[in-house]
């Protein structure tokens, strides 16, 4: 109810200046928490624990880590910190960030601005692991001369207190964003990443696939990250694509989220729940913005899922009705258990036990 009365205002202001006040509100405390109780039929097992929920705030929300921690008091179970790069980047010029209201969708070109891994990474320490899962968002400076060695550091720097580490492999803004859509560039890049995990701190290590890959590119980039003993995959990135829009801001460059994102995102993620036969653990993001959204997610293939856009037109009240729809929409068709949903709109699938 308070979001409600507030994002008029907030919708005044650049899409930028609102994000800078609402992460505000959030340091100094004036955004009630949601209710603390999850329903037990929510709870999953995901990063090597059990989690109350199966929703998580996706990268782009905490850039710099400033208040991910407020984050779990708002519903999540587990939050994405970043994108972080090695040194720190301002990213693209302004304006890069429209709203499209009428389609329940953003366009971004941010080009992952952010404090830098030093910054971050000091400022997470001090925080302590505390409250709930969290992970962090990994990318390459837009400048660097080897994307590789940006994420062989970033993967030194945070392995050590991180839950989890996301390498993002298909941001569609930055020069070196989707360099890692090349099968053999990624193995590459897998096989110095792992050189560092395995001799260190094995913390679970994701990627996130691009809503813009298909066919032999995806299966052969699947097979890459299988092969390379990947934890689990975050389908999808935003897009490059544009559907059917109504608002003038629809040309813009940059990568869309939101609504118009959920079919093609939820198809794709129904593709590599195929392709790996359902052996590696999947997050499904990409226009959630109900229960019954997070619900087909899981059904085709989403042990957990991802959202921000919807938060910008619907707050974190959201998080909660998400919650109690999706618990409502397993019991109603016999399941006892998210697990035992996963997958089970996929071809040739059954219910997990």
């Amino acid at each position: 109810m308070l979001y409600s009365f507030a994002r008029p205002w907030l919708h005044l202001l650049d899409p930028e200046a609102a994000h800078a006040l609402t992460l505000r509100a959030l340091q100094l405390g004036l955004v009630p928490a949601q209710p603390a109780h999850d329903e037990p039929i929510l709870a999953i097992d995901l990063f090597g624990t059990r989690l109350p929920n199966p929703l998580g705030l996706a990268a782009g929300f905490d850039k710099n880590a400033l208040v991910y921690q407020r984050m779990f008091a708002q519903g999540f179970s587990f939050v994405e910190v970043g994108g972080v790069t090695p040194r720190p980047q301002a990213g693209n010029a302004r304006p890069r960030v429209f709203r499209l209201p009428e389609d329940g969708a953003v366009i971004n070109r941010m080009g992952f601005p952010n404090d830098g891994a030093k910054a971050i990474a000091a400022r997470m320490r001090s925080a302590g692991r505390l409250g709930g899962i969290v992970g962090v968002n990994l990318a390459a400076n837009a400048d660097s001369e080897d994307p590789a060695d940006d994420f062989v550091k970033l993967v030194r720097q945070f392995a050590p207190f991180a839950h989890y580490l996301v390498l993002d492999i298909s941001c569609p803004n930055t020069e070196n964003g989707q360099l890692f859509l090349d099968p053999q560039r990624l193995a590459e890049m897998l096989e110095r990443v792992n050189a560092v995990l395995y001799d260190g701190h094995r913390v679970p290590l994701w990627a996130k696939l691009s809503p813009d890959v298909a066919g032999a590119q995806l299966e052969a980039l699947v097979g890459v990250l299988t092969a390379a003993r990947v934890d689990g995959l975050i389908v999808s990135n935003t897009t490059r694509e544009r559907p059917a829009l109504r608002n003038a801001a629809r040309d813009q460059a940059g990568g869309l989220s939101g609504r118009p994102l959920f079919a093609s995102s939820t198809r794709l993620l129904a593709e590599v729940r195929s392709l790996t036969k359902g052996t590696v653990p999947l997050i499904g993001v990409g226009g959630v913005a109900s229960g019954a959204d997070a619900y087909e997610k899981i059904r085709a293939g989403a042990h957990a899922v991802q959202l921000y856009t919807a938060l910008i037109y619907r707050g974190t009240d959201l998080v909660t009705e998400i919650k109690r729809e999706l618990a409502s929409l397993l019991r109603r068709d016999g399941f006892t258990s998210v697990s035992q949903a996963v997958g089970t709109n996929v071809h040739g699938a059954s219910r997990s036990t």
